[in-house]
């Protein structure tokens, strides 16, 4: 069976402003609005998209000093997918973020569910020990919506 990808709408093509573009630097701050969305061409069906990005950092609002951990970002789509460069710009964003952990979690949690209102979504931040207790958040949202 040969694979055949559905090709790009026009419209689509002009949606997406960094993917393709070479130019451009991280920002500075936390900027949601850098998350780029695209087309789910299923929504009809539940499958699962998940982003594992190794090398995340953010800062100890205490000590200045950053805070290095592994993020798992798991979604089920609705309409809209989340374009992978942007997330990459977005979470770079936080290297310069001074916040708890749990801060961070959940702050990524809702602004991804906020770009795409998916069907569900799960944030999971495994942050490098320090002082020898290694932190782990998991934020989850159903229905677009964070879990209380």
């Amino acid at each position: 069976m040969k694979f055949m990808a559905k090709t790009k709408s026009p419209k689509e093509s002009v949606e997406l402003k960094l993917l393709g573009n070479a130019g451009g630097g991280f920002p500075e701050k936390v900027s949601p609005e850098i998350l780029e969305t695209f087309e789910n061409r299923y929504p009809h069906r539940d499958y699962v998209i998940a982003f594992d990005c190794e090398d995340f950092t953010s800062l100890c609002p205490v000590t200045g000093q950053p805070d290095f951990a592994a993020l798992h970002i798991e979604y089920v789509a609705a309409k809209r997918c989340i374009e992978t460069k942007s997330l990459k710009f977005y979470l770079a964003s936080f290297r310069n973020c001074a916040a708890f952990n749990e801060e961070v979690a959940n702050r990524i949690l809702e602004d991804l569910v906020a770009a795409c209102r998916p069907r569900r979504m799960k944030v999971t931040g495994a942050f490098a020990s320090r002082g020898g207790i290694s932190v782990t958040v998991v934020a989850e949202s159903v229905g677009g919506r964070a879990k209380r």
